[in-house]
């Protein structure tokens, strides 16, 4: 059917745009249900309303928790009104059937949020609302689900022009049922999450909104969108745009990396990112100082990369980044000499965070492939030089404990393999995704030479155990001092060896951090 039948059910906790589009209803004909708050606004702005308690004969009991949970409100919602018995069963029980359902839900998310007890949060849990929504979206083709309060206008216009055909019935069925499986998904996710990580739900529910329609994906044939969840996470899907173009999917995916990245540092530092690997890494006194030894590192590559940052922009950075092409500038926030100097550059994209993530927090990441999802915990372990197990006869001083230290936490932020150089707090050379890990090493002192930076004394990391003593070989003829690794290959003891032989100090972590 296109014509609704002109009676809708209003039973919202987001009332903003109701009453306009209530009152287009009543216009238009529609006897409007409605429910406590919702029906008292209504009645409020002069609107004729009847209570779904007049229409039940039963009053709201148990502080609301039962209101809507009744034949008379699920008959007339589920009552196909193309099937004649159905409606014979509405005339038999004095069922009045309804054209429109309009519903939004307890404020579950923001409630959770906000830093509510565990009871204030059950008590958001909505229980009549997705009954109802599910059992309309069920029954599209005869009562309209109306669940965004941004679709009103569109509903207005549809009955008016006679338009709820099959297909745009369906495409608010679809949303309907999505925006309970969303709902459903946050609330499972934090009473899985109450009992922590020690294992896997046997169903897991992930779910998101939509924020941002892509021009398109990594490549201009895909197409592509960003939706949210209900993490809170700091980072660039949740950071507010200052200025610039509409970040793009590979704005995004590089910028997350990077955020991510300087997240891992106390001191001042600066990331600098191309394709999701860093072209230079380094702490400072303040950000200039950090950007201008990131930047050192691989100035080719930085060019038309993501820039990012965990303090606060100040002009000077501000100045010093916008000397080459960047496509975006992440950071926790920016003063009004560094938001003046970006204005200048009117196409780079800046995106303020108000904080920064925390890397030591629990939480989950999800990859998908053919037929399913792959799911993880987050990579939240640190890099401690308490942690550091020294294995060779030489034993590093704490100045090189702290740039083995440093080398790691960018080592667990590059695709694998990985060997990144370092000194003095500052990425050398970095040696990304390689198929070996000689290779890695033989691409990170490359790197370096191209750079014209000097590795003599420089520390490395390994992202994984050397499964030879090659590309510790490679790392001692470069003129490299010490080592960080996990350790745990068949040929630990030759790789020792050969690190005792030229005098290198190098200690295991116990921990691999693969990054694909």
């Amino acid at each position: 059917m296109t014509t609704p039948h002109k009676r809708a059910l209003l039973s919202v906790s987001d009332k903003a745009g109701l009453v306009p589009f209530a009152r287009s209803l009543a216009q238009m004909g529609f006897e409007l249900v409605s429910t406590g708050g919702t029906a008292s606004l209504l009645a409020d702005e002069g609107l004729a309303v009847t209570k779904v308690a007049d229409v039940t004969g039963f009053p709201e009991i148990m502080g609301g928790r039962v209101k809507t949970l009744h034949p008379k409100v699920h008959g007339g919602l589920l009552a196909d009104q193309a099937n004649p018995a159905h409606m014979q069963t509405l005339g038999e029980q004095e069922i009045e059937p309804f054209g429109v359902l309009v519903v939004n839900l307890y404020p579950f998310a923001s409630t959770l949020a906000g830093g509510a007890d565990f009871a204030t949060c059950i008590e958001n849990i909505d229980i009549g609302g997705p009954a109802m929504v599910r059992a309309c979206a069920k029954n599209h083709a005869s009562v309209l689900p109306v669940v965004d309060p941004s679709d009103y206008d569109r509903v207005i216009a549809l009955i008016e022009a006679d338009g709820l055909d099959a297909d745009t019935r369906r495409g608010f069925a679809a949303k309907a049922f999505a925006h309970t499986a969303r709902y459903d998904a946050q609330i499972s996710r934090w009473l899985q999450a109450l009992d922590g990580e020690a294992a896997f739900a046997e169903e897991l529910s992930f779910a998101g909104a939509k924020a941002l329609e892509l021009r398109y994906g990594e490549n201009p044939h895909q197409s592509a969108a960003l939706y949210l969840t209900a993490d809170q996470r700091p980072g660039i899907a949740t950071g507010e745009l200052l200025q610039g173009k509409p970040l793009s999917y590979n704005n995004l995916n590089d910028a997350d990396a990077a955020f991510e990245l300087v997240s891992e540092f106390d001191d001042p530092a600066v990331a600098i990112i191309k394709h999701a690997n860093p072209c230079g890494v380094a702490l400072g006194d303040d950000l200039y100082g950090a950007y201008r030894r990131a930047l050192a590192c691989d100035e080719t590559s930085a060019f038309g990369g993501i820039v990012a940052c965990n303090r606060v922009l100040d002009g000077s950075v501000a100045a010093a980044i916008t000397e080459i092409f960047t496509e975006v500038v992440i950071a926790p926030g920016a003063d009004d000499a560094a938001r003046a100097v970006f204005a200048q550059k009117p196409n780079l994209r800046l995106v303020l965070t108000g904080d920064m993530p925390d890397p030591s927090a629990k939480g989950l990441t999800v990859k998908s492939i053919a037929g399913g999802l792959l799911v993880q915990s987050r990579d939240d372990e640190q890099a401690s030089v308490e942690a550091f197990k020294a294995v060779t006869a030489n034993q590093p001083d704490q100045t090189t404990l702290n740039n083995l230290a440093f080398a790691q936490r960018v080592a667990k932020h590059v695709k694998s393999n990985t060997i990144v150089l370092v000194a003095g707090g500052a990425t050398l050379g970095i040696g990304a995704g390689q198929m070996s890990r000689v290779d890695a090493a033989h691409l990170a002192i490359k790197k370096a030479g191209e750079a014209g930076l000097d590795v003599t004394g420089a520390v490395a990391a390994s992202d994984a155990f050397f499964p030879f003593a090659d590309g510790i070989q490679a790392l001692i003829d470069a003129g490299v001092s010490a080592v960080v690794q996990p350790g745990g290959s068949m040929r630990d003891d030759e790789v020792i060896g050969a690190a005792d032989s030229a005098g290198l100090s190098m200690v295991f972590t116990g921990t691999r951090h693969f990054r694909h």
